[in-house]
Order: structure tokens, then C-alpha cells, then sequence
């Protein structure tokens, strides 16, 4: 309780003439509202709101609570990109170097050993080579290099990041915006695993809002109590 009380969490609590602190049911809804926010917040956003609170600065705690609402709502929309590029996948998928019904080789995709070259790629996909190489700086694609000609060489996980970056792309958006994205495709090993784990990202999101609710409204008994 000191420490909450230090960081601002809780209001200043009186002293007795000995030093001792009160604490008061004010104290103790200041806390569950804190708890209660944590959570839907996170422990930086939720001490901060608590503090702007307890200065009477309501109006800088609401605008904290709006931008992790916000957040939330990017990262709804996040979430449904990510789905949408994976339908739009998904049709694609047999055409993919190396994979069920591809090419392969050398053969169609201008490739050697299961890989296709960056101008086959982007012709297949309506994209200047330059558009690829410029995803490649970013991060966002790894293809390897031929040994014997130094060419860029996409494999079926390259072809499937280029794919991936390119329906993002049509969708609006940034780089910086897809790099996390890709990232989470290669930590699951692919779309299959990434689409299995779809699941449990919307009951993150969902549990998240919740614990949204729950705080606003342990925040508003605190507010009610404060006067």
C-alpha cells in the first residue's frame, strides 16, 4: 500500500500524530480500480491513468484510457489483415515453388534447385524487381544468393513472405506495419500454423476488451467515490 501510495497510485493518506497512515474505503476503491485496470492496460498505462486521477487531471486519464483503446482497435484490424491475406493466400498456395502441385527446378518460374529468380517473381505478381529488392532491405523478404551467379534466389518461404507482403500492401499498409507480421509467420513456421493460431489471438483480443470494461467500470466507482 506505501508503495502504491509513493507511485500515486492511491491518494495521499492522513497521518496520526504518531505518523501512521489511515487508509480509508476511498484508499481501497483507488486500489481495486487499479487492479481492475492492469489487465486491459498494462501496469505502465494503468499506473499513469491512477495518477493523473489522483492530481484531478481526469481529462489526461481518459485520453491515456482512449489510446489503449485504440490500440486495441489496431490491433483488431491487424488481426483481420492478417486474415484476409491469408484467404487471398490460400488459392495461391499450390502455385508456390517447391509446394503441393508447384513447379519446382528450373522449369516454369525461371528458378534452379526449388527456387524462382526476383524477375519471374515479380512478373508473377505485377511488381518491378526494385519493389522486391526494396522489401528485402526492409527485412521483410530473405531470399539466398546462387552461388554461381550471386542472383537473388526466392524459395517456397521467400515466395510465401513476398505473397504475404504484397496483399498487405494492397490493403494500405505500411512496412513497418507488416515487418511484426512476417516475423509471426516465420516464428510459426508457416501460414497452416500461423492460421492455427488465429484462435487464440481473437480471445486475447476479446478477453483484453473485457478486462477493458471491467476496469472502466471499477474506475468510474472510484471517480463516483472520490466526488
Amino acid at each position: 500500500m506505501r508503495n502504491y501510495e509513493e507511485a500515486g497510485i492511491l491518494p495521499a493518506a492522513d497521518r496520526s500524530e504518531h505518523g501512521y497512515r489511515s487508509y480509508t474505503p476511498l484508499h481501497a476503491a483507488a486500489l481495486h480500480a487499479f487492479l481492475a485496470l492492469l489487465p486491459g492496460h498494462g501496469h505502465r498505462t494503468a499506473t499513469a491513468v491512477m495518477r493523473a486521477v489522483n492530481a484531478g487531471e481526469d481529462a489526461e486519464a481518459f485520453r491515456l484510457i482512449d489510446e489503449s483503446h485504440a490500440q486495441l482497435l489496431g490491433d483488431r484490424r491487424t488481426l483481420r489483415a492478417v486474415e484476409d491475406a491469408l484467404r487471398d493466400l490460400a488459392p495461391a498456395a499450390a502455385d508456390v515453388p517447391g509446394g503441393a502441385g508447384g513447379t519446382g527446378g528450373a522449369g516454369g518460374t525461371g528458378g534452379r534447385r526449388g527456387g524462382t529468380f526476383v524477375g519471374p517473381l515479380a512478373e508473377e505478381l505485377g511488381l518491378r524487381p526494385a519493389t522486391l529488392r526494396a522489401w528485402e532491405r526492409a527485412g521483410l523478404v530473405r531470399p539466398r544468393r546462387d552461388p554461381l551467379t550471386g542472383y537473388r534466389v526466392y524459395d517456397e518461404a521467400d515466395v510465401r513472405d513476398v505473397r504475404l507482403v504484397h496483399q498487405l500492401r494492397r490493403g494500405g499498409h505500411l512496412l513497418e506495419q507488416i515487418a511484426p507480421l512476417i516475423a509471426q509467420v516465420r516464428a510459426a513456421g508457416g501460414l497452416e500454423p500461423l492460421e492455427a493460431t488465429l484462435e487464440g489471438w481473437h480471445g486475447r483480443l476479446t478477453s483484453r476488451g473485457r478486462a477493458m470494461l471491467t476496469g472502466a467500470a471499477a474506475l468510474e466507482a472510484y471517480l463516483r467515490a472520490r466526488g
